[in-house]
C-alpha cells in the first residue's frame, strides 16, 4: 500500500521497505531491513528517478501508474546500475515502451550487460541539463561512489539533489520519511555502517563529489537509501566531509582473537587501564562473534584501534587476518594503532599485526604487548604502558 508521499508539489517519493532481505549484497547483515526509493516528478515531462530491486514490492508499477495519473512516463533517469535501484527497468520499459532511458556512456555498457541493447537512450555528459518543464535538471557526475558509473541530479528549481547511493544508510523506514520526522540517533550508526563498509573504500572519490557539490544550493536530499533529507541536508553532507576524510572520534575499539580466553583477558584489561585514564568511549569485540561489518563500523567512528591475536599456526588467527586485509583493502587512513596478543610454544599473531601495521602505516602508540601463556599478574606492564599511550594520544 503506497502513502502517496510528495517531496513538492510535483515530485512524488515510494519506498520500499524489505525486511525479509538477510544480507545486503549476500554480505552485510540487515537486522533492521532496508529500503529502497524511488522518485517521480510529474511536470510537463514526467521523469522516473530510478527503479527498486526486483520482485521487492509487487505494488511499484502501481505506484509508478498512480502517480503519473493518466500520462506517459518520458524518461527514466538512472543514477546507480546495480540491481537494487535497477531492477524493475525491465518491467517499466515493458509496461512504458515510448520512455527515454537517460544516462552517461558507463551507464549503458551496465545497461546492455544485464538487460541487453535498449532504444531510446539519451546519454548525457557532465554538466548537461534537461527541462521537464517548470523543473530544470542539471547532471552531476560522481563517480566511484561508489560504482564508476555513479552520478546525481540536481533539480535547479525546487533545490532538490536526487543523490544515488550517496546519504544511504542500512535500516527500514519505520513510518518517518524525512530528517525532522525521525529520532536521527536510531539511524546514525547504520548509515556509518552503510558508508564505511559499502562507500568507504573511495572516500577520495566522495571528497571529489563535495566539492562538485558545495556550490549548489541544496535544500532537500532524495537518496535510494533510508531518510529524505529536507530540514537540515548540511548534517547529512557533513557527516559523510568527516566520514571521507578519516575524522574519528576521541575513542576506541579493541578487537580481538583468542582461541581459549587468554587474548580475551588481555583486550578486556587493556579496555580498562584506557577507560581508566579518562577516554569514555571504549568498545570491545571479539573478532570471532561480532560480523566484520560492525568491526570496520567501529574503526571508521574512533581514532583509537587496538587489534590482539593469538598466535595460530605461526600466523595471526584466521579471522583477525581477514580484518587487517580488509582494511589494507579499503585504504583507511589516519588511525592510531595498538597491538598486543599472546602465544604458548611460538608467536605469530602479534608479529603479522606488526607487519599490518607498517603495511597500513597507522601511527603505532607503544610497542606491542605480548604474553607467552596466562596472562597473570606480573606480565602486564606493556599492557599498561600500550594503554597509557593511547589515552595520552586520544586526550592529549
Amino acid at each position: 500500500m503506497n502513502c502517496k508521499q510528495r517531496i513538492g508539489e510535483r515530485i512524488y517519493w515510494t519506498s520500499v521497505n524489505d525486511r525479509r532481505k538477510q544480507l545486503f549484497e549476500n554480505i552485510w547483515p540487515l537486522p533492521n531491513g532496508v529500503s529502497y526509493n524511488s522518485y517521480l516528478i510529474r511536470d510537463e515531462k514526467c521523469a522516473l528517478m530510478d527503479t527498486v530491486e526486483s520482485g521487492s514490492d509487487r505494488s511499484y508499477a502501481d505506484w509508478v501508474s498512480e502517480s503519473l495519473d493518466g500520462r506517459p512516463l518520458d524518461y527514466l533517469i538512472i543514477h546507480h546500475m546495480e540491481l537494487d535501484h535497477s531492477g524493475e527497468i525491465e518491467n517499466l520499459v515493458q509496461r512504458y515502451p515510448d520512455v527515454k532511458i537517460v544516462g552517461n556512456c558507463k551507464t549503458f555498457r551496465v545497461l546492455e550487460a544485464y538487460f541487453g541493447k535498449r532504444d531510446n537512450l539519451i546519454e548525457v555528459k557532465d554538466g548537461d541539463t534537461l527541462s521537464l518543464g517548470y523543473h530544470n535538471l542539471k547532471f552531476v557526475f560522481t563517480p566511484w561512489v561508489h560504482w564508476p558509473e555513479t552520478m546525481m541530479t540536481f533539480d535547479q528549481t525546487d533545490g532538490v539533489l536526487f543523490s544515488g547511493d550517496a546519504f544511504g544508510m542500512f535500516g527500514a523506514l519505520d513510518g518517518g520519511v524525512y530528517d525532522d520526522q525521525t529520532d536521527f540517533a536510531f539511524y546514525e550508526d547504520e548509515m556509518r555502517r552503510y558508508y564505511s563498509n559499502i562507500v568507504g573504500k573511495y572516500s577520495p572519490m566522495v571528497q571529489k563529489a563535495l566539492a562538485k557539490l558545495r556550490d549548489y544550493p541544496i535544500r532537500t536530499i532524495c537518496p535510494l537509501h533510508g531518510l529524505v533529507w529536507r530540514t537540515d541536508p548540511c548534517k547529512v553532507i557533513g557527516l559523510y566531509d568527516r566520514w571521507s576524510s578519516y575524522q574519528g572520534e576521541d575513542g576506541v575499539v579493541v578487537i580481538y582473537a583468542s582461541m581459549y580466553g587468554n587474548t580475551a583477558q588481555m583486550a578486556d584489561y587493556i579496555a580498562r587501564r584506557i577507560a581508566e585514564a579518562g577516554v569514555k568511549k571504549v568498545r570491545v569485540h571479539d573478532v570471532s562473534k561480532t560480523h566484520i561489518s560492525y568491526l570496520i563500523n567501529d574503526i571508521w567512528r574512533y581514532k583509537g584501534v587496538v587489534l590482539g591475536s593469538c598466535a595460530y599456526n605461526l600466523q595471526m588467527f584466521p579471522l583477525m587476518e581477514n580484518l587487517t586485509r580488509e582494511l589494507l583493502h579499503m585504504g583507511v587512513k589516519e588511525r592510531l594503532l595498538g597491538i598486543f596478543g599472546t602465544y604458548s610454544w611460538n608467536g605469530g599473531g602479534v608479529k603479522n599485526l606488526n607487519a599490518f601495521a607498517e603495511e597500513i602505516g597507522w601511527e603505532v602508540v607503544a610497542p606491542a604487548a605480548e604474553i607467552m601463556g596466562h596472562p597473570e599478574p606480573g606480565k602486564e606492564a606493556a599492557c599498561d604502558a600500550l594503554a597509557a599511550a593511547m589515552a595520552a594520544r586520544l586526550l592529549g
